[in-house]
């Protein structure tokens, strides 16, 4: 007859630096795993009781203390099962990723992660040493394996496990999203069970945490590499698994409720909601407030907002200037009642013409350019700064990622704020999103972004009849070639290769270039791609790069 085993996945939202907070979320949900689902084992994930990224908090000289602090509550609570939790481990001088598993008062191994990613927005060779063994422990008989994250994505540690007699297989992670990830791991688990022959277990983070959202998505799959229970994405749970263990040693996992995995829009505008949510949150804002302008991107950011954080906690501010037209007046005033945020207008009119005059000496046998549309911007900028410091709210701006690229926006302006919805979200799947919230999102159709909205030519408004395209491609076009750049690393003369025009690349790239200047001083926001503004892309702002191969 075959042995069960159940064993936990705690797919949770742990806080950056709140060592106390998270030691407390893991006691109550061992003791809830216990109580509740008669769990052999809870798996949380990588670095829990600090958090992921903890960055150069693992540079402080307290972490240590704080820890064994820490680990030493987890000791005294005297939890029958056995806990597997992640976490900083230092000895003899290096600190390393670590993995406990704890029974009672008692740890039972340690593993030190061997794989410390650096690359995209991993950087742990800045603070860890790799490990080097395996940590194979028999557990209610049976011999099971553990190791962190990126140990999977290389062959060798796994191998390890199966010479050191593995029956089964624990891999805690930290694996942030971007488009098709969730794909990417499932092949990758598939690949791995195939190579070793035995289940693993992948439990995964979730929650927003600065530029990064965690995903979740944790799942099992069998020695065949068949993924047998898949836990939902963006939603925190303790889901358990039932491990079958046969007389002869051989694992089994029974299929269970296995998600459905999301579509692009699904996907991304869940990734957005739960970035602004833990973003505004975890650093304890009331709410927030943003300029509601009558275009696409201040109006899909409104919807985001909404549904992140309720429409009592969201404000949405009206500037219109001369060059405001009425239909933006009316399809922003639409929009607010309809998602019943609080709601006003301020007209800019008297505020930008106190600039002018103040600076009429400067301007004087000037013509009017860019620069008059500039402090357009920056008054709007002014006034949702006044209402963020009074009334405690944060800044949403409303930057795409087309427009920051090219510079397409203005510093101490529209870029004035403290968190970009759609950083990392070009201005083509801007327009997916918002048809998907209107169509799509909760599985009924609603309009809440004004049809009017998605059809117009999009346009900043800052000059007569100004529309976008007077001074960029087709965003299809801008999009093609922004994407060929920036996270496929192609070169001006590839991308022209691929049929795109010379002189609308080349003056593109020197765009996107010249503008890193301004990247630096905008707001985070939201990562989508592999190659997203931040942490992902680190340019010199100073250089002499002659674009070309």
């Amino acid at each position: 007859m075959a042995q069960q085993l159940t064993i936990v996945m705690a797919q949770l939202n742990f806080l950056v630096g709140d060592i106390d907070g998270n030691t407390d979320l893991v006691i109550a949900s061992a003791q809830r795993a216990i109580t509740e689902k008669s769990a052999d084992m809870i798996v949380f994930p990588e670095l829990t009781l600090v958090g992921y990224p903890p960055e150069d908090l693992l540079l402080r000289p307290s972490l240590q203390v704080r820890v064994e602090k820490a680990l030493a509550k987890i000791l005294a609570a005297n939890l029958d099962i056995f806990l597997v939790l992640g976490y900083p481990f230092r000895q003899s001088a290096k600190l390393y990723n670590a993995l406990s598993v704890i029974k009672k008062r008692e740890c039972l191994g340690v593993y030190l992660k061997q794989c410390l990613p650096n690359y995209q927005v991993f950087d742990e060779h800045r603070y860890f040493s790799p490990g080097s063994d395996p940590l194979v422990l028999e557990l209610l008989g049976t011999r099971c394996a553990f190791t962190i994250c990126e140990d999977l994505w290389e062959s060798g540690p796994i191998q390890q496990t199966k010479s050191a007699g593995a029956q089964l297989a624990v891999n805690i992670n930290a694996s942030p999203f971007h488009i098709n990830k969730l794909v990417e791991r499932k092949e990758l688990l598939s690949k791995r069970c195939k190579q070793v022959g035995f289940p693993i277990l992948y439990i995964n983070l979730i929650g927003g945490q600065d530029e990064l959202v965690f995903d979740g998505g944790s799942m099992a799959a069998n020695a065949e590499g068949e993924c047998c229970f898949q836990a939902p994405s963006y939603v925190e749970g303790l889901y358990s698994l039932e491990i079958l263990v046969s007389q002869d040693g051989r694992i089994e996992i029974p299929h269970k409720s296995i998600a459905n995995d999301l579509d692009l829009e699904a996907d991304v505008y869940q990734s957005l909601v739960l970035g602004v949510r833990d973003y505004v949150n975890k650093n304890k804002f009331k709410g927030v407030v943003l300029g509601l302008s009558g275009g696409i991107d201040s109006a899909l950011t409104l919807a985001i907002a909404v549904d992140a954080l309720g429409s009592d906690r969201v404000q949405a501010v009206m500037m219109p200037f001369e060059f405001t037209s009425q239909l933006s007046l009316d399809v922003a005033a639409k929009q607010a009642k309809k998602l019943g945020v609080n709601y006003q207008v301020i007209a800019i009119n008297e505020i930008y013409h106190s600039f002018i005059d103040a600076l009429s000496e400067e301007f004087a046998g000037t013509a009017v350019d860019v620069s008059e549309q500039n402090i357009q911007a920056r008054a709007r900028g002014v006034l949702l700064m006044a209402i963020s410091n009074k009334q405690g709210l944060l800044v949403l701006t409303t930057g795409n990622k087309s427009e920051i690229a090219v510079g397409y926006s203005t510093l101490y302006g529209d870029m004035a704020g403290g968190f970009d919805v759609l950083k990392d979200v070009s201005k083509t799947l801007v327009y997916k999103l918002a048809n998907y919230r209107n169509n799509s999102f909760l599985q009924h159709r609603e309009e809440i972004i004004p049809q009017l909205v998605i059809d117009r030519a999009p346009s900043a408004e800052l000059a007569p009849n100004q529309v976008d395209q007077d001074s960029l491609p087709d965003y299809e076009v801008l999009d093609q070639i922004l994407e060929l750049y920036i996270e496929k690393d192609r070169s001006a003369e590839d991308i022209i290769k691929d049929g795109f025009a010379e002189d609308i690349v080349r003056r593109i790239l020197r765009l996107v270039d010249l503008n890193e200047y301004k990247r630096r001083q905008s707001p985070v926001g939201v990562r989508l791609t592999e190659r997203g503004f931040g942490r992902d892309r680190r340019y010199p702002i100073t250089n002499a790069w002659l674009i070309g191969e």
